[in-house]
């Protein structure tokens, strides 16, 4: 999947986010802030990620918003990886304390390895579409999700399925 196709889904996302803006509700009053915050060290490592984003709130059962992932891992000498990209993600709330998910993710990877003088250096986009389901309490829902486009290869995931934690405000 190219960047373009990113565009195209925010554009349509905001465009729906406007349209029902449109129709006399209050734009601010549904939008909900939340995102993730990773950091790691130790022994050479490092790892740290920012994983800011947004959802608008259609009603009590319903969410769609956008996120911005930036990360960056390292091991002293030998290995470095930045990421960079966005994602769409829908919410849906069969019950107030269950929420069902589907989260599209484009990253554009890129790696250098270094080992016994060599270099070897890789960029790549990397798409993930993710199916999840959680349980929620108020602002807080913590589940598993599961990635249907997984590719050991490339992924810079061990395995399709992670845990998640959401909180939006």
């Amino acid at each position: 999947m190219k960047f373009r196709h990113i565009r195209n889904f925010l554009i349509a996302t905001i465009f729906l986010i406007s349209f029902y803006n449109v129709s006399g509700q209050d734009f601010n009053s549904h939008v909900r802030y939340g995102g993730g915050i990773g950091l790691s060290f130790g022994n050479g490592t490092f790892s740290g990620s920012l994983s800011p984003s947004a959802i608008y709130q259609f009603d009590k059962s319903f969410a769609l918003g956008v996120g911005l992932n930036v990360g960056y891992n390292s091991w002293k000498n030998h290995y470095s990886s930045t990421v960079l990209g966005g994602s769409l993600i829908g919410l849906y709330n069969v019950i107030p304390e269950i929420q069902l998910s589907a989260e599209l993710e484009e990253l554009h990877v890129s790696r250098k390895y270094e080992y016994d003088g060599g270099n070897f250096r890789e960029d790549f986009w990397y798409p993930a579409l993710y199916l999840g389901a959680g349980f929620r309490t108020g602002n807080f829902t913590m589940g598993i999700r599961y990635d249907v486009l997984y590719d050991r290869d490339k992924s810079i995931y061990a395995e399709p399925y992670a845990p998640f934690v959401r909180i939006y405000f």
